[in-house]
């Protein structure tokens, strides 16, 4: 991951945000539990090491995105209707965070408060850095990697999309393997009211966009709606 100095951005106001779905889970996209993830045994070590190069790869792919911020759209509306950039941004650090310590077996509160964080470049650094390392600490842990890529590639698109970036030359296998997890683990009765009902991708949708239509986004190829 490259090293850039961080970007420092105050809270803004939220302002001129999109009515209607789809509203963003104040968690984790998806809050896996034994009993809701895909039935499988513990990957076998070469699966799991591609698995975690694979989220590695998404995690950079947001690093870039989110090193090309402009401190003037923070305040820009993003398709999860009820965030800004700097509130999805937020929501991206704090998850890596916490998937960090549910890796290690801690007890993770996805509905506790997500702080503004002021340096979210750095932040953000910090905690892909401690993410890679607990996936290196427990190779082992469950759900596996494949949940976060999906968090991952979700957002990436969101961030890509409010700043006006295609998707198109980012790496698919990334929102691919996250893909194979969702479809199975966010049924219709898991959507609640945090998704909205899966939407049509567009013809020649890429891989992210098919995954953001799928989690209740509405894609269109030249630009947000």
């Amino acid at each position: 991951m490259r090293r850039r100095p961080a970007r420092r951005y105050a809270a803004p106001a939220r302002r001129g945000l999109r009515t209607g779905p789809p509203t963003c889970l104040r968690g984790a996209m998806t809050e896996p539990t034994s009993d809701d993830a895909p039935e499988r045994t513990s990957d076998p070590p070469t699966e799991h090491a591609a698995q975690v190069a694979v989220l590695s790869t998404g995690l950079d792919q947001f690093f870039a995105l989110l090193e090309e911020v402009p401190a003037d759209r923070a305040g820009a509306p993003t398709p999860c209707t009820e965030w800004t950039v700097a509130d999805l941004v937020d929501h991206v650090v704090r998850d890596v965070a916490m998937f960090a310590v549910g890796v290690r077996g801690g007890t993770v509160d996805w509905g506790a408060a997500t702080p503004h964080q002021d340096e979210p470049v750095a932040a953000y650094r910090r905690g892909v850095a401690d993410l890679l390392a607990a996936w290196e600490e427990h190779p082992e842990a469950q759900p596996g990697p494949a949940w976060q890529a999906a968090e991952v590639a979700v957002h990436t698109w969101d961030l890509a999309t409010a700043l006006g970036r295609p998707t198109d030359g980012l790496e698919p296998v990334v929102a691919d393997l996250g893909a194979g997890f969702v479809r199975a683990a966010l049924t219709p009765e898991r959507r609640g009211s945090a998704f909205g009902p899966e939407q049509p991708a567009p013809e020649g949708a890429n891989a992210y966009e098919r995954l953001a239509a799928f989690a209740g986004r509405r894609v269109d190829r030249q630009g947000v709606r």
